[in-house]
Formats: C-alpha cells, structure tokens, sequence
C-alpha cells in the first residue's frame, strides 16, 4: 500500500483522533503539518483538498477524505478488519451504537469540552461557562454509561471511543476537571493502553488533569 499522508495541526484534537487510529492500527503515515497560524488552511491549494478549510485531510493514494469521524469511517472500513479489535461492528445494533457516539462527537464534545479548550487554548471568543456546563453536563452521563461497560459501546473498543478520546483527555485545559468522574478517568486510561497509543501534547494552560 501507499503511505498514507495526513494533513494535520498538532494541537488539533479532530486531527489527533485520526493520527491515533491510525498508530493503533500499525499503518505507515506520513505527518504534514498545516500552518493554522498563516491560515494556510484556507489557501487554495488546501481548499482543493477540503473545501470547508480544516484540518484533518487524509490522502490515500487517489483518496481524499475530510472530515474526522468520516476518516475514521474510512480507515476502519478499509484497514480494520481482520484485527485484534473489531473497530467498527457490521451487526446493526452495534454499528448503531457507534455512530451514536460519532454524532456525540460532532455534538456534545464539540460544543462542550473542545470548545471550551478553545477559550483557553486559542483564545476564541467563546462563552467559557456554557461550553464548561455542557462537558459536565455530558460526563455525568458518559460517568454513568461507563459503570456498566468498560467502553462506550461494549468490552472492547471501537472508533466510537478513539472519536470521542482526545477533547475529553483535553478537557482540564479548557478548565474542565475530571476529577469527579472516576469512570470516565478510567476508560481514559484503557484507551491509553492500547498497543500504538500515541498522546496529543499537551498546553500548560487550564486545570491539572
């Protein structure tokens, strides 16, 4: 196969949630970097790329996917079967569940923990309290889905949880604290063990995780 090139921004959760997939699946990548900062994102030869101007793009040989979760889609459907882990389950209800959370992940996350880092992070002007009221709004019930299952949608992993990883592991920079939401913390972690884990780095802005 060709090496797979991702168009990226370090501190960009939606670009992390791609780059660490692809580490847990063991695929040859290669990192470019786009310069947020110069809006090269919004030049034209990025525009060719990903009309709406954000990053991640993923290119596979002729394939051009923008788009996180539709990437994620992309990379599960085409690479993903035949592991360890079934990242993306063909059985209905389970499929259901997964794109569940994906839409939570454009929803929820976004607007509740992601954008509050946003405040912090790149100095957005954002309302601060209601993007925080809406992350513990969220974690209080992703604290409660996860006392039943040590992942979002059952014993093992998926994209499902690789999707919604990164703003919530984030969140304490957005002054979001996870402290009361052991669950959560935990899941965190299992995430974190997976073989091929990679992190996003951190910022020194917000609260201690």
């Amino acid at each position: 196969m060709n090496a797979l090139k991702l168009h990226r921004f370090p501190l960009s959760g939606h670009s992390h949630r791609v780059e660490l997939f692809i580490s847990l699946l063991g695929l040859p990548c290669e990192l470019i970097t786009v310069d947020l900062a110069k809006r090269a994102h919004k030049q034209p030869e990025y525009l060719a790329l990903n009309r709406f101007g954000q990053v991640p793009v993923l290119q596979d040989g002729n394939a051009v996917i923008s788009d996180s979760n539709a990437i994620l889609i992309y990379l599960a459907s085409k690479y993903g079967k035949g592991q360890a882990i079934d990242w993306l389950p063909s059985d209905p209800l389970h499929a259901a569940q997964v794109h569940r959370w994906l839409a939570i992940a454009a929803g929820q996350i976004a607007f509740g923990p992601a954008r509050a880092r946003l405040k912090t992070v790149f100095n957005a002007p954002i309302d601060a309290a209601d993007a925080i009221a809406r992350a513990d709004a969220l974690f209080a019930v992703m604290e409660d889905e996860l006392q039943q299952a040590p992942f979002l949608t059952g014993a093992a992993p998926t994209i499902a949880d690789i999707s919604a990883y990164t703003y919530i592991a984030h969140a304490p920079e957005g002054n979001v604290s996870l402290q009361p939401y052991p669950h959560l913390r935990a899941w965190l972690a299992r995430i974190e063990a997976l073989p091929g884990f990679v992190g996003m780095p951190k910022t020194a802005v917000g609260l201690a995780a």
